[in-house]
């Protein structure tokens, strides 16, 4: 990574599971990387006193807009669940928190990481932090998978009552092929399931424009990478 920018680089984007584990490699925490404990895009940085790294964070602008933009999802309100703990959790967690939801669950095989969580953003809305073992109550209006069990092609362990026909499932994930936990949240009978190719994209757009002062065209984007996917 430092020879990359050695060798005249600008900007790059860490994706999972290095995170956390870039925290290390920068100087400099942009405030939305600092709350969420992650970073997913660095940034040359040159001043004064010479050359630094910035950290940011763009998983959760990302994700508000794929969900608000694109999809046109509405989170104000509304009881969300979110699968996982690790950094795309981490990253997801203050702009969710931000647009409102009447209460969010955290759920984890390890947890105490997401009693970490609920510690770290608990001045941000009404939090919870949970084992799959304990998902109970009624079904959630919307379920959001920040696990990487979709990569190895595995489902998270979560019990079939927790969502309902009127429940959106969103997975981070994406590939050609509908994922693991989309498939399961259809065949479960949810209003709609969706794949994360719209967070890649606007993740990207934000990740751009902090490393050129330009914010991408995301739509057009979107449609060419669909049909890409599509023919590749």
């Amino acid at each position: 990574m430092r020879r990359f920018f050695a060798e005249g680089g600008k900007g790059l984007n860490v994706t999972a599971p290095h995170k956390e584990a870039a925290l290390s490699l920068v100087d400099e925490l942009t405030p939305r990387a600092q709350r969420a404990g992650a970073v997913n895009t660095l940034a040359l940085r040159k001043g004064t006193t010479g050359v630094s790294l910035l950290g940011d964070n763009t998983d959760g602008a990302g994700l508000a807009r794929d969900l608000l933009n694109n999809h046109h999802v509405t989170i104000a309100g509304r009881r969300v669940l979110l699968l996982g703990a690790g950094g795309a959790a981490r990253g997801a967690l203050a702009p969710l928190l931000g647009l409102k939801p009447s209460d969010l669950t955290i759920v984890n095989r390890n947890v105490l990481r997401a009693r970490e969580l609920v510690e770290r953003f608990r001045d941000m809305g009404r939090l919870r932090a949970v084992g799959y073992s304990d998902l109970e109550g009624e079904p959630y209006d919307i379920v959001i998978n920040a696990t990487a069990a979709s990569l190895a092609g595995e489902l998270p362990a979560v019990p079939p009552g927790i969502v309902n026909a009127r429940s959106i499932c969103y997975d981070m994930t994406y590939g050609r092929d509908e994922t693991p936990f989309v498939r399961w949240a259809l065949q479960r009978g949810c209003a709609r399931a969706i794949m994360g190719l719209g967070m890649l994209v606007e993740q990207a757009a934000e990740s751009f424009f902090l490393w050129r002062g330009v914010r991408p065209d995301t739509a057009s984007v979107l449609t060419a990478l669909a049909a890409a996917i599509q023919t590749d």
